[in-house]
């Protein structure tokens, strides 16, 4: 029971990162943001992994390894990181969480291309209503603007999110081979941040931290937040709960998070929902539960 409360947990902060994030920015500059989320979380991430599995380990890394974790910073944190609070400056954070669910279909079709995996009927079933969800929800209920060019530059930075998010995921298969979870969470996560620095001081200079640490007290917890909620403990949790159940139980609760994004974003943010949102979305939840279900099943 355990196991399954914590997954829970793990699901209510990634859905509540959806408001959070717009919070910060409403209030920050997005880059120094950013940074500052990843730099805090690095401070728990980086004694968090030395007191469970050391340091010692790193001394055994390649170049090719080491090369690997960088393209990974890159990709799902510092990419994810400035794409996420630049796009939920344009757009409702509601919507930037259903749109997010594109991300294990758009990963599993470059991953049947790439590493030639097999799928069955049921996944691609899952797949193509998960896909038809984001384009209802992405395009207002009227999919023709996807192929017109009237999405809007919130939607394409969200989508740019789930770019970077579906590289790191693939990196992950080439690089993190016999990586355990928590090393490569801490490693990447403060390669990711020093990018996000050096990137934020050159394009928003020192201004952007002044501007930032005199924000108002919620949105600095709302970063707190970010930081060591919705990146530190979130990540504890989920490791725990793969440990307890699997990969792919575990997985199933991240099914949640879209759906705990809208209602939260609703609840904290006065977002309304409207009638795309609520059909689009329920689309792509139930074409994500609909994959994770697929997988169990034999081809």
């Amino acid at each position: 029971m355990g196991a399954h409360l914590r997954l829970v947990g793990m699901a209510l902060l990634w859905g509540a990162s959806w408001p959070a994030g717009k919070m910060v920015a409403q209030n920050m500059p997005p880059l120094a943001a950013a940074s500052l989320r990843f730099l805090l979380a690095a401070m728990v991430l980086l004694p968090w992994m030395y007191y469970s599995v050391g340091f010692a380990g790193l001394k055994k890394w390649t170049a090719q390894r080491w090369m690997g974790m960088a393209l990974a910073g890159a990709t799902g944190v510092f990419g994810y990181a400035a794409l996420f609070l630049m796009g939920l400056k344009h757009i409702p954070a509601g919507k930037a969480a259903l749109l997010i669910t594109l991300n294990p279909v758009v990963t599993l079709l470059l991953a049947v291309w790439i590493f030639r995996e097999r799928i069955n009927g049921v996944i691609a079933l899952g797949m193509a209503v998960a896909a038809m969800g984001a384009v209802v929800v992405i395009s207002h209920g009227n999919p023709l603007q996807v192929f017109s060019g009237a999405l809007g530059v919130g939607e394409w930075m969200i989508l740019g999110c789930v770019a970077c998010w579906v590289s790191y995921t693939l990196l992950g298969r080439w690089v993190m081979d016999g990586v355990d979870a928590l090393s490569a969470t801490a490693v990447t996560s403060t390669l990711g941040a020093l990018l996000l620095l050096a990137t934020s001081l050159a394009v928003e200079g020192p201004q952007g931290f002044v501007s930032a640490f005199h924000s108002s007290t919620k949105a600095w917890g709302a970063l707190l937040f970010l930081a060591w909620g919705a990146t530190a403990l979130a990540y504890a949790w989920y490791f725990s709960g793969v440990k307890s159940l699997g990969a792919g139980a575990a997985s199933g609760y991240i099914t949640l998070v879209p759906v705990i994004g809208v209602i939260l974003s609703a609840l904290l943010l006065g977002e309304s929902v409207d009638s795309s949102m609520l059909i689009g979305g329920a689309m792509a939840v139930l074409g994500t539960a609909v994959m994770n279900w697929g997988r169990r099943v034999k081809s």
